[in-house]
């Protein structure tokens, strides 16, 4: 019995020792192995090659032309170098700038963008009219945009009866930029003619062009709608709209003769006056801060601001927002959305208004300030018009 015991055990060990040995015969998993590398290979190897050679699209290139004064005259050139600038910083466009010395830079530095492959040039002032055209018509793949000039009706001294400014109809590739100053003039006269301890007030201009002496008529019409509205009788010295008559210093850069008129309008009896006559003005606001004898209304750009060191005597500012009109007209072309022909900017949507008070904010009377919302109010309506106030048709 003991030898049968025996024999079995033999067995069964000799039978788990056979498994055991038998157990590699068995093929191991194929499944894992063969995907691991398929999958490796396919993906990996092919997408850093596909996307290597992708290069980001050129940037957009905008080149202004500047008029006299440079980009940073505190003026009009200043406020157009701030809209491309805008443009750089929230479209990604390249803009540069070229500031113009003289008349003859102005088709010079055009022709230069131009030639540079500008998609957009940018000319500013009136004074590049004719200069703008000829180049648009000679370059119609490049957008042209011209700051305080309308074709077929040019802004300029040029715009004579008979006689072509530039182009006698609109261009495709054109946009001229035209501001309703006037709107905001009034709102600076009427402030001025509320403000004043005289009972006059002044305005003169850089040259007699329409850019500059529709400031003067919209000021002039704020100062009668006050007298109509208060029963007062402010003057306004330095420009009648009926004549078209006024007092011009004949340039736009002697900051002398903006002190001089400023001293002259002071002994007459002025004590706000409007200078509208780009750098030249900052003369007068350094006569007013010198004697004490008058305050400065600012045109074009917030002079608080841009020349900080006249702001006790800057009451406000004629805004033309010339930065606003330069965005949004290459933003539009960045979007394949520009247009030819002209926009013009008022007090409706933004492109001309008055700036704040600043320090004289608490001087100005809560019944004027009333006053003066109204009359914003009634302007964008068209209830109240410059040339309706002034008795004039056009």
């Amino acid at each position: 019995m003991k030898k049968m015991y025996l024999v079995m055990a033999v067995l069964l060990i000799t039978s788990m020792i056979l498994t055991a040995c038998g157990a590699p015969t068995t093929p191991p998993p194929t499944a894992a192995p063969t995907e691991a590398p398929t999958q490796a290979a396919t993906e990996a190897p092919t997408a850093a090659p596909t996307e290597a050679p992708t290069q980001p699209p050129a940037a957009f290139k905008v080149g202004e032309v500047s008029d006299f004064g440079g980009v940073d005259d505190k003026s009009f050139n200043q406020l157009a170098w701030e809209g491309v600038q805008k443009a750089n910083s929230d479209l990604g466009t390249d803009g540069k700038f070229l500031e113009s010395k003289v008349q003859s830079d102005y088709a010079k530095n055009i022709q230069q963008f131009v030639g540079e492959g500008s998609n957009m040039v940018i000319t500013v002032g009136f004074n590049m009219g004719i200069d703008t055209a000829t180049a648009a018509k000679a370059n119609p793949d490049t957008l042209f945009a011209i700051v305080d000039y309308t074709y077929p009706d040019c802004f300029s001294d040029t715009a004579v009866e008979g006689k072509d400014c530039g182009s006698k109809t609109d261009m495709p590739n054109v946009r001229g930029l035209a501001f309703e100053t006037d709107e905001a003039a009034m709102l600076a006269g009427y402030a001025a003619a509320g403000m004043t301890k005289t009972g006059k007030v002044a305005t003169f201009g850089g040259l007699p062009f329409p850019t500059v002496t529709i400031f003067m008529k919209g000021f002039e019409a704020g100062v009668k709608y006050y007298n109509q509205k208060n029963g007062t009788n402010v003057q306004v010295l330095g420009w009648d709209s009926v004549k078209g008559e006024g007092t011009f210093v004949n340039n736009f850069d002697s900051t002398d003769d903006g002190r001089k008129t400023a001293e002259s309008f002071a002994q007459e009896g002025a004590d706000i006056i409007l200078p509208v006559a780009g750098p030249v003005g900052l003369g007068s606001a350094a006569y007013c801060k010198e004697t004490g004898s008058c305050m400065i209304i600012g045109v074009d750009a917030d002079w608080f601001e841009t020349a900080p060191e006249y702001k006790e005597v800057v009451l406000t500012s004629v805004l033309k927002r010339v930065d606003v009109a330069v965005f949004s007209t290459i933003k539009d072309a960045v979007d394949g959305k520009f247009t030819g022909g002209n926009v013009t900017y008022a007090l409706k949507d933004g492109g001309v208004d008055i700036a704040p008070f600043h320090d004289f904010d608490s001087k100005v009377p809560a019944d004027l300030k009333t006053q003066l919302d109204q009359l914003k109010q009634d302007i964008i309506s068209g209830t109240v018009t410059v040339n309706g106030v002034l008795g004039i048709t056009q």
